[in-house]
């Protein structure tokens, strides 16, 4: 079945980038002009991605608000000749079928995607996660790389990076078999090891692809890590009964829910962007570093 369904969770509190996060919700903080979670929601699109359910919580209406119209401003801004910034206005209203649901209660990961069941019904979903923007410039989106990885294998996908053991011990490790290419078997996984239980230093970066059976899974997964529930457990049960397939995707992530990352995301950013990217390469240059 085709993969026409994303969810993102975008519930968490963002206590790392605080206290910005106090009054403004950090998958709305800017990469430049743009909040980083319309790149999010672009990279679902370009990967055929047509219906998206946006998880978020209280205190999280601007992210509705950007994908809704706004009528006085568009007005506005067509009465001043602001053709440009009109169409940047309107574009994310059309990027595709945008819905949105409450996590009532911070329960952890696993929970935000249970509480997408009701929307994806029987049908594999992708989850593109709300702290995480990874570009491929030029290239097949890694949400794509996923979603062909689940139609060729018929398994769940994970997108997967190796990572330092002290990041593998922050968010997860795969055990994990070369299949060819850039995919591997994974039959094991476990999310935030202590030392000593890692299994390798592949861990599981903001994307995956997942069979409609991961919220059965999900429905008896008991609090673990943090005591929420995780989707990487979730996950762990479905690679040790049917296998899930790793990915290791082609693209550079940017942690959204880290200062340095948010840092490296906007530069990045800056230095291909038509309207900055000239005058922001000569301020860099100038310098003295």
């Amino acid at each position: 079945m085709k993969v026409r369904k994303a969810v993102i969770p975008a519930a968490g509190l963002g206590t790392r980038v605080l206290p910005i996060t106090k009054a403004i919700p950090k998958e709305m903080l800017p990469i430049v002009d743009k909040p980083s979670i319309q790149y999010i929601v672009e990279e679902a699109v370009a990967s055929g991605i047509t219906d998206i359910l946006i998880i978020s919580n209280r205190g999280k209406g601007a992210i509705e608000d950007h994908f809704d119209r706004a009528p006085e401003l568009e007005e506005r801004l067509l009465k001043g000749n602001k053709t440009a910034l009109y169409n940047s206005v309107i574009e994310p209203t059309k990027l595709a079928n945008i819905q949105f649901v409450r996590q009532k209660e911070t329960k952890g990961l696993g929970h935000a995607v249970l509480c997408a069941k009701n929307f994806v019904g029987n049908e594999p979903f992708a989850i593109l996660y709300g702290d995480d923007v990874i570009f491929n410039h030029g290239g097949t989106p890694v949400t794509k790389q996923l979603i062909d990885a689940y139609e060729k294998y018929g398994k769940g996908a994970v997108g997967m990076k190796e990572c330092s053991l002290a990041d593998v011990q922050k968010y997860s490790s795969m055990k994990t078999e070369h299949i060819e290419g850039r995919c591997y078997s994974i039959s094991d996984m476990i999310e935030k090891p202590k030392p000593g239980e890692e299994f390798s230093l592949f861990s599981i970066l903001g994307r995956v692809v997942m069979p409609p059976e991961i919220f059965d899974i999900l429905e008896v997964t008991q609090p673990g890590a943090g005591g929420e529930i995780q989707l990487t457990d979730a996950m762990k049960e479905l690679s040790r009964t049917k296998g899930v397939t790793g990915v290791d995707f082609e693209g550079i992530r940017y942690d959204m829910g880290n200062k340095l990352g948010m840092l490296k995301a906007i530069v990045d950013v800056a230095l291909v962007h038509p309207e900055v990217a000239e005058g922001f390469r000569e301020y860099l240059k100038s310098l003295e570093l």
